[in-house]
C-alpha cells in the first residue's frame, strides 16, 4: 500500500518513485501532493482577519498613518524579531508612515518591552508602539505605557497565558482564545500578515495613487523566510509556503543588507533553508548576542551597499566573538555536568547547568548544544557574579516535549522572576537561590513527556542507496521536497558496506572522512562536532574497516564540478561485537 502511494504521487507529479516515496512518508495525501511540490502563497497563506485582534491592529495603524503619527516599532534582540521589526518597517515606510525601530539591549535591558524604554519612545514622540516577538507576558510595561498616553500593538507568536497585556490590540496566534489554527508561525510570519492586512485596508480605503503606487508585498519574503527558518519553527503549511518563496526572493539579491551578508559569509550559490538558518541566521543573532542589538534590523532595512557592507562585516566580527565565549562556556558547563553525573552518565530528564560570569548572549546556543548531547531538554543560566540578585536562563527542548508551557507554570508557581517562550525554546529570570527548586520541578513536570519522547525516538531512514545512487541527480530531485528544517526534515539515507579510507579533524571539533565502496566509488562525510563524542571516537579509530552509515545528502559545490557529499547521523561498525 506505502508502495503504491508513493508510485501514485509521483506519476500525478511526474517524478521519480524516490521522491513519490518522500512526499508520501510525509503523510501527503494524493489530492494535496501538488500543492505539497509546488507550495505557493495563494494556496497556503492564511487569511489576516482570521486572527484575533488582527482587524483592530492594522484599523489602528491605518489611524495612525493617516494622522501623521509617529510610530515605533519594539522588537527582540534575535533574528525573528530583527526581520519582524525590518518586515514592518519597510512596509510602512512604503506606504507613507513615520516609522522608527527600537531593539533593546540584552544585557542592560533584558527581553522584551520595559517601562523605562516605552516612556522614553513616548517622549520622542511615539504615540503608538508595536511590539513584534515579544510582549504577550509584558503586563506592568504595558500598564506603564497606557497609564503614561501611549498606544501598543502587540504581536507575537510565544506562549500566553489565560490573561492578556492591556493592549490596543494583541495579535497572537498562540492566543488561548485565537482558533486560526496558525500556531506555529513565527513572529515574522505574524508580522507579513499584519502587513497583508494593512495594505488590503489601504487599497480598499483608496489610500493608493500614481503618486504613492501600492507596494508589492512578495518583495518582503526574503526577510520572512530569514526569520522563519532562523526561529525553527515547524516548515509546514504556511511556513513552508512563506519559506519556499521567500528563498526565491532571495536569490534575486534586492535586499542590500542581506545581499552584503551573504557575500561576507561567501554564499555563492542559490541561498537554501541551510544558508538561511546556519550562514546568515547567525549572523544577523551575533548583535543582539554580544554586540549591538540594532544591528540585524539596520541592516535588513539599509538601502545603501557601502553601509550594508559595513554592517555585515561587524556582525560577522562579532559572530566570531560569540563562537569564542560560546566554547568557553560550553567547556565549562559540560565539565560541571561530568563532575555531577560522570564521564558516562545522563542527566534525569533534562540538563541544568548554572555558571557565574556566563555570558547571557550565548547561554541558549549552549542549551542547544547539551541538548544535542545528551539528547534531553537543556537549561543552561548565568548571572554576573556572586552577589548578583538575578540570573539569566535560556532553554531548548526535544521534539515532543513543551517547555514553553513548563516554563510558563514556574512562573504561576514564584519560582521565577519571568519567563516565557514556545514548545522549543525558552528564556527566563531566576533568583540563584531559587535554581535548585527550579530544577527539581522542571524534572518533575516534564519526566513523563521526556519518557515518551525518548521512547518513541527512533533514528528514521527513509530509504537505503547504494553508494553509486548517492548522485547530485538524486539530490535535485529531493531538494524539490524542500525547503528542509523543522517540521519537514530533510530526508535521511543509510547506504551501507562502506570501507572508510580517512578521518580528520577539522575546524572546531568536526570530522571530515571519506569512504569508498567495494566498487570503488567514494564518497566525503562530514560529521558536524563529533570529533570528541563516541561516534567521532569510533570513526577515527576505525580507518580500514567497513561502516553502514545514515545521514543527509547535499551537494558539495567545492571546485568545478559539484558532487554528493553526506553530513553523518550516526555510523555501525560491522563486524562489530
Amino acid at each position: 500500500m506505502v508502495m503504491r502511494h508513493a508510485e501514485a504521487i509521483a506519476n500525478r507529479l511526474g517524478v521519480s518513485v524516490a521522491v513519490g516515496q518522500l512526499i508520501a512518508a510525509r503523510g501527503v495525501k494524493i489530492e494535496d501532493a501538488d500543492s505539497f511540490y509546488n507550495p505557493s502563497l495563494k494556496d497556503s497563506l492564511p487569511d489576516p482577519s482570521s486572527l484575533l485582534d488582527m482587524d483592530k491592529g492594522a484599523a489602528r495603524i491605518i489611524a495612525a498613518i493617516t494622522a501623521d503619527e509617529e510610530i515605533a516599532i519594539f522588537g527582540d534582540y534575535d533574528v525573528d524579531g530583527a526581520t519582524s521589526s525590518a518586515v514592518l518597517y519597510r512596509f510602512l515606510t512604503s506606504v507613507g508612515a513615520k516609522v522608527r525601530i527600537y531593539i533593546p539591549d540584552r544585557m542592560s535591558e533584558g527581553y522584551g518591552p520595559n517601562a523605562p524604554a516605552l516612556l522614553k519612545l513616548k517622549e520622542a514622540g511615539a504615540s503608538l508602539v508595536i511590539t513584534v516577538d515579544c510582549g504577550i507576558l509584558s503586563y506592568e510595561p504595558l500598564e506603564a505605557a497606557k497609564s503614561a498616553g501611549l498606544d501598543v500593538i502587540v504581536v507575537d507568536h510565544h506562549k500566553a497565558e489565560a490573561t492578556l497585556p492591556d493592549a490596543v490590540a494583541v495579535i497572537n496566534p498562540n492566543r488561548l482564545d485565537d482558533t486560526s489554527g496558525q500556531g506555529q508561525l513565527a513572529a515574522v510570519g505574524v508580522s507579513f500578515l499584519l502587513a497583508v492586512a494593512i495594505n488590503r485596508l489601504l487599497r480598499d480605503s483608496g489610500h493608493y495613487s500614481e503618486a504613492l503606487r501600492e507596494p508589492d508585498l512578495r518583495l518582503l519574503l526574503d526577510i520572512v523566510a530569514l526569520g522563519t527558518v532562523a526561529d525553527v519553527v515547524p516548515l509546514v503549511g504556511a511556513n513552508r509556503a512563506l519559506v519556499a518563496q521567500g528563498l526565491k526572493v532571495m536569490a534575486n539579491r534586492r535586499n542590500v543588507g542581506l545581499t552584503a551578508l551573504a557575500d561576507v559569509g561567501r554564499i555563492s550559490e542559490a541561498p537554501t533553508a541551510y544558508h538561511a538558518g546556519f550562514i546568515l541566521g547567525p549572523r544577523v543573532n551575533a548583535g543582539g548576542r554580544v554586540g549591538q542589538s540594532q544591528l540585524g534590523a539596520q541592516l535588513l532595512t539599509c538601502d545603501d551597499p557601502i553601509e550594508a557592507r559595513k554592517i555585515a562585516e561587524k556582525l560577522d566580527k562579532y559572530n566570531d566573538d560569540r563562537r569564542a565565549i560560546e566554547a568557553e562556556v560550553l567547556d565549562a558547563a559540560t565539565e560541571q555536568l561530568e563532575a555531577r553525573y560522570g564521564m558516562d552518565a545522563s542527566p534525569d530528564t533534562i540538563t541544568v547547568a548554572y555558571g557565574e560570569g556566563w555570558h547571557a548572549g550565548v547561554i541558549g546556543i549552549v542549551a542547544s548544544r547539551l541538548k544535542d548531547k545528551y539528547g534531553l531538554p537543556a537549561l543552561v543560566i548565568g548571572s554576573e557574579g556572586p552577589n548578583a540578585l538575578e540570573a539569566k536562563g535560556s532553554a531548548r527542548s526535544i521534539s515532543g516535549v513543551d517547555l514553553g508551557a513548563a516554563i510558563i507554570e514556574a512562573v504561576q508557581q514564584k519560582l521565577l522572576i519571568k519567563g516565557g517562550g514556545h514548545a522549543m525554546a525558552a528564556g527566563l529570570s531566576v533568583s540563584p537561590d531559587k535554581i535548585e527548586a527550579l530544577t527539581a520541578f522542571l524534572r518533575d513536570h516534564l519526566r513523563n513527556q521526556v519518557v515518551s519522547a525518548r521512547e518513541n525516538k527512533a533514528l528514521k531512514i527513509d530509504a537505503v542507496v547504494a553508494l553509486s545512487g548517492a548522485s547530485t541527480y538524486l539530490i535535485d530531485q529531493i531538494e524539490k521536497v524542500g525547503p528542509f528544517g523543522a517540521g519537514n526534515p530533510g530526508p535521511r539515507f543509510a547506504i551501507p558496506e562502506l570501507d572508510l579510507i580517512k578521518a580528520d579533524i577539522v575546524g572546531q571539533n568536526h570530522l571530515r572522512c571519506i569512504f569508498k565502496s567495494k566498487e570503488g566509488k567514494s564518497i566525503k562525510a562530514m560529521a558536524f562536532r563529533q570529533a570528541d563524542e563516541p561516534m567521532g571516537h569510533l570513526l577515527r579509530t576505525g580507518i580500514g574497516r567497513r561502516f553502514n552509515i545514515a545521514g543527509k545528502l547535499k551537494k558539495d559545490t567545492w571546485g568545478h564540478t559539484p558532487k554528493a557529499e553526506i553530513m553523518l547521523d550516526d555510523v555501525s561498525l560491522i563486524g562489530a561485537p
